[in-house]
């Protein structure tokens, strides 16, 4: 496969990681101006219309491996090419965490103790939900993120407006989602910040990888069946190999 896929897809990865625990860790309880629960949850959702104006002729923009995964289980996505786009999501992702790292560290009374946008569950969900409640909300979070992303790239749905219907999405999935496990959805988007938290985060890092990959899964298949035409592929178009 063309390796400028790939590279796409670790930068938008690397963007959506970046911009979103960024707005989180930088941003978001700033004195007096923070931008809150609210402007988190927007700052993830504009990570990806960006990139999905930007990346998704060259790669489709999955930035995700529930999405990539999702779209492979509603054959929208050949299959021989998830496990190289997931690789690429995880690069990128674990990247822009660490570039994160060092922009954060740079204020004197910085520390990983205030979870870095770690995703977790029990005592380090921020609203201290259990993990039967996390799990729900993840897969049920991610199964409705790939309905969205199968819906409004399908051929019948109107030209040109996928990223803005799959970018407010994913900012209602975070305003839902953030209070119970600081929203994951997305298995690199939570293994960046992961790798340099370690400790809880790396032992609770297996949930933020089953669950958004059992819902992706649910949700292509589950729009697959409801609608199986057009099955145009998520993958980019020629053009960007020229």
């Amino acid at each position: 496969m063309d390796a400028r896929k790939l590279v796409a897809e670790a930068i938008g990865t690397f963007w959506l990681t970046f911009g979103g625990c960024g707005s989180a860790v930088l941003a978001a309880a700033f004195p007096e101006v923070g931008i809150g629960l609210l402007g988190v949850s927007f700052a993830f959702g504009l990570t990806v219309l960006t990139m999905a104006y930007a990346i998704g002729h060259i790669s489709g923009c999955h930035l995700n491996p529930a999405v990539t995964v999702g779209l492979a289980a509603g054959g929208r996505f050949p299959v021989g090419h998830v496990v190289p786009y997931i690789v690429a999501q995880v690069i990128g992702a674990v990247i822009g965490a660490a570039v994160l790292y060092v922009i954060a560290s740079g204020k004197a009374d910085f520390s990983l103790a205030g979870g870095f946008a770690a995703n977790g569950y029990g005592d380090h969900s921020p609203g201290k939900y259990g993990l039967v409640s996390c799990l729900v909300a993840e897969v049920v979070l991610t199964m409705m993120f790939l309905f969205i992303i199968m819906g409004s790239t399908h051929g019948k749905a109107p030209a040109g407006f996928a990223p803005i219907a799959i970018g407010l999405g994913l900012t209602l999935i975070h305003l839902i989602g953030i209070p119970v496990t600081n929203l994951s959805v997305n298995p690199a988007r939570s293994t960046g910040p992961a790798v340099f938290v370690g400790g809880w985060a790396l032992a609770q890092l297996w949930l933020f990888w089953l669950a958004p990959l059992v819902g992706g899964a649910v949700g292509g298949v589950l729009y697959r069946w409801l609608s199986s035409e057009p099955s145009a592929q998520v993958t980019g178009t020629a053009a960007a190999r020229g």
